[in-house]
């Protein structure tokens, strides 16, 4: 993603300060040296530093787009800090914009079907094997309850069922299958390569400029589609 993000800021004539990694960027960590030097933090990272880049984000007073993932169960702690804190703030489960679109058209689909009760809504993800969190944010986005173990019991009324699988290099497939006893329809997104995430969180940091507050990706989505 790092590559990626690079590639379109140049495209759109946004200059690196400095790449951030502990393996293989110019710095291990961020310092405030090169935070002062910077508009915002483009960060795709690791669950388990989230916590610890906000903090970092807040005392260098630095705004941040956020496209990790799996630290969701402590938003509320996160927006407190960035609201004392002044800064703008951004994150989301997907960036792109494809995938959004996604979004709209199962809301779409699901609320022309609520009527026929003949008709069930499922769902179906995948993702590369080095994936840390699973189900995906972006399948959480999409499902309101998602069960990724064996399910040994009928499946109850209004409930969404979630699949997940991990495996091989597949950057990302998301499906929605309505399905009834007469035909099935399917909405799905396949991520073809990661430049359209990466186009989409650019996109988003420039949204963000001059914003102070604590905000998600379908914020910005929600005015760029209208």
């Amino acid at each position: 993603m790092g590559k990626e993000i690079e590639s379109v800021c140049s495209r759109r004539n946004h200059n690196i300060i400095v790449k951030v990694d502990p393996v293989c960027g110019d710095i291990p960590a961020l310092t405030k040296e090169y935070a002062d030097k910077a508009d915002i933090a483009i960060d795709f990272s690791h669950p388990e530093t989230a916590y610890d880049n906000l903090r970092l984000y807040t005392d260098f007073h630095l705004d941040a787009v956020v496209g990790t993932t799996g630290w969701y169960d402590r938003v509320k702690e996160f927006k407190k800090l960035v609201e004392e804190s002044g800064i703008g703030y951004l994150y989301g489960s997907n960036f792109s914009i494809g995938a959004h679109l996604l979004f709209r058209l199962v809301a779409h689909a699901a609320k022309m079907i609520n009527p026929f009760p003949e008709y069930d809504i499922m769902g179906f993800e995948a993702h590369h094997k080095y994936k840390k969190d699973s189900p995906s944010g972006t399948a959480l986005s999409i499902a309101r309850i998602i069960l990724t173990d064996k399910c040994d019991r009928p499946v109850k009324e209004n409930e969404l069922h979630f699949s997940s699988l991990r495996g091989g290099n597949i950057p990302g497939i998301h499906k929605v299958i309505i399905d009834s006893e007469a035909d099935t329809i399917e909405v799905s997104h396949t991520v073809r390569n990661r430049s359209g995430l990466a186009l989409g969180a650019v996109l988003a940091s420039e949204w963000l400029k001059g914003k102070n507050g604590f905000f998600t990706v379908d914020d910005f989505i929600a005015e760029r589609l209208g």
